[in-house]
């Protein structure tokens, strides 16, 4: 089981950005997938999870009705659009699976990625 993330970069206050998260391994059909942040002196925080099915999806307060994860079946990718980005928003985002179920409990998913990066220009 294997996740790898891609989009990070750099965007200005107010603008968009859609981060990638390449599942392999048979883990995109058979857990749950999460996308958690940290920035530098701060602990990882949840952002957004969906479910094995994509049936389930869970945000974080501080990302609701900004950010949208969603399950393309095709390539075996789960996306985050991040939209109306906040200088708050900058962190590295990690793409984490390997949980029964959408929790927002990072101890729950046994495989992460290296992380992307997302920068905010205010």
């Amino acid at each position: 089981v294997r996740v790898v993330e891609s989009g990070g970069g750099l965007t200005q206050a107010g603008g968009s950005l859609r981060l990638s998260c390449k599942a392999s391994g048979g883990a995109f059909s058979r857990y749950a997938l999460g996308w958690f942040r940290q920035s530098p002196g701060k602990e990882r925080e949840f952002v957004a999870a969906i479910s094995w099915n994509g049936g389930v999806t869970n945000y974080a307060d501080s990302v609701k009705g900004r950010f949208h994860i969603a399950k393309n079946a095709a390539n075996s990718t789960v996306s985050l659009q991040m939209n109306n980005l906040e200088p708050g928003d900058a962190a590295t985002y990690y793409c984490a699976t390997g949980a029964s179920y959408a929790t927002n409990n990072w101890k729950a998913y046994p495989t992460w990625g290296q992380g992307t990066r997302v920068t905010i220009s205010s």
